[in-house]
């Protein structure tokens, strides 16, 4: 059997004679028979034998250091030992130093996204959709701004009252809302320190200026429309002096009513107004009538008098006869003919009307039999 020596030398452990049973037994014992495992063994305790590699790991990781020869060159049984605590540190740094530089290197854009670049603070260029890759912080900076994002701002914010003066003095209590989105990614990032602020203050400026110049008719009635489209264009125009690189999308009015206290006169001052409105549109509507009536007989007139300088007689003749049947149909008359011929005279229809009084009182009065007799007088002579 060969002997190991040196780091290849059998552990001590392994190196032990034929044990006995689970407590010893070995020759040490002279009696032979099972030792107490927490006695004293007869030849003293045994001196600590040569460190671990996780001892001397945990060592130098609390900053020992290197220890002397043979301390620290090599593990447990000649493997290699474990690195020291300013190794760890390098190595730890190093990791976190990778990580940041991609962290702050690499850039996913999204579809609606575009990154604003500055070079130690200088703007440098736009970064479009797609995986993009940048010097690291603090050289390069990148600020991702969603433009297509629309934006909302509410007037007022909350619950409350926002009151506006109209051009004939009267106060409205005046709702809308305000769309916008980034339009120019460079402009928004540099030009205005609160975009939304900023844009708050444009809308609600020229809201203003817009009603200034609208009747109260006009603002809660058909005149919302060109309202909405004149503070888009005046808020636009604003921003755009400022370079602000917003786009106003649109501007809807939600609401336009009265102040809460003055409801019930603004309702009576508004129901008079349409009263008066429609008597006008009445008294119109009626001088219409007479003038088109008016109209219509001066040129039948001027048609008559076409055919009267054609034919005056005739037409003369027919004016009469038009005239008097139109004088006649609504009076009780009796037609009598040529003479020679006796009439058919219904005398208890013309006995049915009284004579008028005057006529009654000068008649003079005769007697029926005088009067039937000088008939057959005047009948005999002839």
């Amino acid at each position: 059997m060969r002997k190991l020596t040196g780091r290849f030398q059998r552990p001590p452990i392994l190196a032990a004679n034929t044990p006995k049973g689970p407590w010893g037994g070995s020759g040490d014992d002279p009696d032979g028979g099972p030792r107490n495992p927490w006695a004293v063994p007869p030849g003293g305790r045994k001196a600590p034998g040569k460190s671990t590699a996780l001892d001397e790991f945990i060592r130098k990781a609390r900053g020992s250091g290197g220890g002397g020869p043979g301390e620290g060159s090599g593990g447990f049984g000649g493997l290699p030992g474990a690195p020291g605590g300013r190794t760890l540190w390098a190595i730890g740094a190093a990791i976190l130093i990778v990580i940041w530089l991609l962290y702050t290197s690499i850039h996913p854009i999204g579809p609606q996204q575009r990154g604003v670049v500055t070079y130690f603070g200088r703007y440098t260029g736009i970064l479009e959709p797609g995986i993009q890759i940048t010097a690291p912080a603090p050289i390069a900076s990148v600020r991702v701004l969603d433009v297509q994002k629309i934006r909302t701002e509410n007037f007022p914010e909350g619950s409350g009252e926002n009151l506006v003066l109209t051009s004939d003095q009267n106060i409205i209590d005046l709702t809308y809302s305000v769309r916008w989105d980034i339009a120019n990614p460079r402009d928004y990032a540099f030009r205005l320190a609160q975009p939304q602020e900023t844009v708050r203050a444009a809308a609600e400026s020229a809201m203003r200026a817009v009603i200034a110049d609208t009747s109260l008719d006009q603002a809660l009635g058909s005149g919302r429309t060109g309202i909405e489209q004149r503070v888009q264009e005046l808020t636009q125009s604003i921003l755009n002096e400022y370079r602000a690189g917003v786009r106003i999308q649109g501007v809807a009015i939600k609401q336009a009513a009265p102040p809460q206290q003055i409801v019930d006169d603004f309702n009576k001052v508004t129901v008079a107004q349409q009263r008066a409105v429609a008597d006008v549109n009445q008294a119109r509507s009626y001088a219409q009538q007479v003038v088109a009536r008016a109209q219509g007989e001066a040129a039948q007139f001027d048609k008559v008098y076409e055919q009267y300088r054609l034919a005056p007689e005739v037409t003369r003749r027919r004016m009469y006869y038009e005239t008097m049947e139109a004088v006649l149909a609504k009076s009780d008359k009796t037609i009598v003919e040529t003479p020679g011929v006796v009439p058919y005279l219904p005398l208890s229809k013309g006995q049915a009307r009284p004579l008028p009084p005057e006529i009654t009182a000068t008649a003079p009065a005769t007697p029926p039999a005088a009067s039937a007799q000088a008939g057959s007088e005047q009948g005999g002579g002839q």
